[in-house]
């Protein structure tokens, strides 16, 4: 029996892309990757995710790559360029299991200093029962002991929940630890696999005010 959910959050709920806030900087979509490349971006980032501060990881990267200086300053001085908003089918979706009284969690890398943006500007990241954030808890994903640590903390076991993602190595061990998982590729996709759990979802409002409605043909 499904007694959680567990959503992760960038990629899922909200939409995270630095090369929108590159494409301001760079003049072409080939010299972005380039850069993206050389300085190996995401392992870097991956590094705040774990917990290093912004300014730890930008005098470290710039050191190194002193030639790029200026953009590695401007992914933590514009970071909300980078976030472009988020994505309302799922935000939506989430908001019906809400209504529906599902306990919801989530469960997401992200750099301590800019999560505090991200919760500030979206509203329904205050609609989970609780959150585990990879640099708050020094741990990211795919490792093992962050699934482990939201378990503890939630106090369900891992065939309890549903573990949702658009990653396919945070699926992979999710699985491997029994989790439900639902590799995400769209709202729809979401609901129809959350359906096939046997997690009966509301309608959303327009479709349920739809439904209550008759027909023209049903009037004399």
């Amino acid at each position: 029996m499904i007694k959680a959910l567990i959503f992760d959050l960038g990629g899922v709920l909200i939409h995270w892309d630095p090369r929108v806030l590159y494409r301001q900087l760079f003049d072409d979509d080939a010299s972005i990757d380039a850069f993206l490349r050389q300085v190996d971006f995401y392992a870097w980032n991956v590094e705040q995710d774990r917990g290093r501060t912004f300014a730890e990881g930008v005098a470290e990267l710039s050191a190194r790559f002193p030639q790029y200086a200026e953009y590695i300053r401007a992914y933590d001085e514009r970071y909300p360029e980078s976030v472009t908003g988020a994505l309302e089918p799922t935000v939506e979706l989430v908001a019906r299991l809400k209504r529906a009284g599902y306990p919801l969690y989530a469960l997401s890398n992200w750099p301590a200093e800019k999560f505090e943006y991200a919760r500030a500007r979206f509203e329904f990241l205050n609609w989970f029962d609780d959150m585990v954030i990879s640099a708050h808890v020094k741990l990211v994903k795919p490792d093992p002991r962050i699934f482990e640590l939201l378990l503890t903390r939630i106090g369900y076991r891992a065939d309890e929940c549903v573990f949702i993602d658009d990653a396919e190595a945070n699926i992979r061990a999710a699985r491997a630890l029994g989790f439900h998982t639902i590799h995400f590729t769209s709202a729809p996709q979401l609901e129809a696999a959350l359906n096939a759990l046997g997690i009966a979802i509301p309608a959303a409002a327009n479709q349920a005010h739809s439904q209550a409605q008759p027909s023209a043909r049903e009037h004399p």
